[in-house]
């Protein structure tokens, strides 16, 4: 389907960043919005609009199925389910102290 690629592969990046991008631009456009004529809201209103219907959009059935094959086919690598091979590999251990006699 349009937008998708290698299971998010190209596609996530450039949907991140999209994000990214319109995240920025909403947070200036908000700045700047106090200091703007009424017409002038309008206009940035309408250009936000239409780069959200530009948006490559797909079946929430079809990202369903996308999720679920990543997930099966990286559920080897998730260590909340297969836990660290051992304890220097878990970045979340407790630090032991080091002792000075």
């Amino acid at each position: 389907s349009k937008g998708t690629t290698n299971h998010f592969g190209k596609a996530r990046s450039s949907v991140a960043s999209k994000i990214v991008r319109t995240a920025v631009e909403y947070t200036l456009n908000n700045i700047m919005m106090d200091q703007m004529s009424s017409h002038q809201q309008l206009r940035v209103l309408v250009e936000q609009l239409q780069r959200e219907a530009n948006i490559d959009r797909m079946k929430t059935s079809e990202a369903i199925n996308h999720l679920k094959r990543y997930i099966s086919e990286h559920e080897a690598e998730d260590y909340l389910l297969v836990g660290f091979t051992s304890q220097k590999a878990n970045p979340f251990r407790e630090k032991s102290s080091c002792t000075v006699l």
